[in-house]
């Protein structure tokens, strides 16, 4: 996947939130192995029970997950966006995680939605079109 690299202003955390961040990281770094098709799966799993996130909950955990990350910072979009869900769902809530593809010029991108609108992304919505998409359950 490719996408704009996305160092940001650089900021202490809360032992507890950097912990919560760095475990949302390693567990992101494992998932972003697996197949589409069990990834999907995994993901439908863990978000059982949450609810809906915000956009400020979502961007204040993508910026925990880049600040404790320089791999999640750069242009790891597929694991920055899946830490980003993961802390999330720690705290009880879900973002709608999507993956998607653009033909001109071709790239492909992950990334996370709450409101209705990506969180931390330099390109509007509909900028990529959504390949695979992991929103909240329905309660």
């Amino acid at each position: 996947m490719s996408a704009p690299i996305a160092f940001g202003e650089r900021y202490d955390l809360p032992p507890r939130r950097r912990l919560a961040a760095r475990l949302a990281v390693a567990s992101a770094r494992a998932l972003a192995a697996l197949p589409p098709r069990r990834l999907r799966a995994a993901l439908h799993l863990v978000r059982t029970g949450a609810r809906p996130a915000r956009a400020a909950q979502t961007l204040g955990a993508r910026d925990a997950v880049v600040a404790v990350s320089a791999r999640c910072a750069g242009r790891h979009c597929l694991q920055r966006s899946l830490a980003t869900a993961l802390l999330c769902r720690m705290a009880g809530t879900w973002p709608t995680w999507r993956t998607g593809v653009r033909t001109a010029p071709f790239r492909a991108h992950a990334w996370v939605e709450a409101d209705g609108r990506p969180i931390g992304e330099p390109h509007p919505a509909g900028y990529y079109t959504p390949t695979l998409t992991v929103g909240p359950a329905n309660r």
